[in-house]
C-alpha cells in the first residue's frame, strides 16, 4: 500500500519548490511577485471581473484579494471602473502596462514550468499526472 503521508509530504514540498522557483524567477525578470502575476493573468483572461470573482477563483479571502489588487493598482498594473450593475462594487481590468507586463512575465512563467516540470516527464506522463491532480481535486469531501 502507499504511504499517503509520504505522497502528501511529496506533493506539497515538490509545490513549495515550484511556487519559490517561479516566484524568484518572475521577481528577479520583472519585479513581480507570483501572487501578483496569478492575479494580472486571471484578469487578462476575464473581460470582468469583481475582487470577489478573483478571490473566488483562488479560493482566498476577499480582504487579501483587495490588497493584491490595491498594490497593482497602485503600481499602474490595474485599474477599477464602476460595475454598471452593481453599484455596491467596481470591475477590475489590467491597464495597457499591465498587459504588457503580464505578457512579457507569462514567458518566464512558461520557461520556469517547463524547467521544473516539462523537461522532466514525458507527454505521457504529464498527462496522467495532471489527469491525477484534476481528480483529486473534483473528489474533494464535503
Amino acid at each position: 500500500m502507499a504511504d499517503l503521508k509520504q505522497v502528501y509530504r511529496d506533493l506539497v514540498q515538490f509545490e513549495i519548490e515550484l511556487w519559490n522557483a517561479v516566484d524568484a524567477r518572475l521577481q528577479a525578470a520583472h519585479g513581480l511577485p507570483l501572487t501578483s502575476f496569478e492575479v494580472m493573468r486571471l484578469l487578462g483572461q476575464r473581460s470582468e471581473c469583481r475582487v470577489q470573482d478573483v478571490a473566488e477563483a483562488f479560493g482566498i479571502t476577499v480582504g487579501g484579494t483587495s490588497k493584491v489588487v490595491d498594490r497593482l493598482e497602485a503600481s499602474g498594473y490595474c485599474r477599477r471602473r464602476p460595475n454598471p450593475n452593481d453599484r455596491r462594487s467596481s470591475l477590475i481590468e489590467l491597464t495597457p502596462e499591465g498587459r504588457r507586463l503580464t505578457d512579457a512575465a507569462e514567458k518566464d512563467f512558461e520557461a520556469e514550468l517547463d524547467l521544473r516540470i516539462g523537461s522532466v516527464l514525458s507527454e505521457d506522463e504529464l498527462e496522467t499526472f495532471g489527469a491525477t491532480l484534476r481528480t483529486l481535486r473534483a473528489a474533494r469531501p464535503v
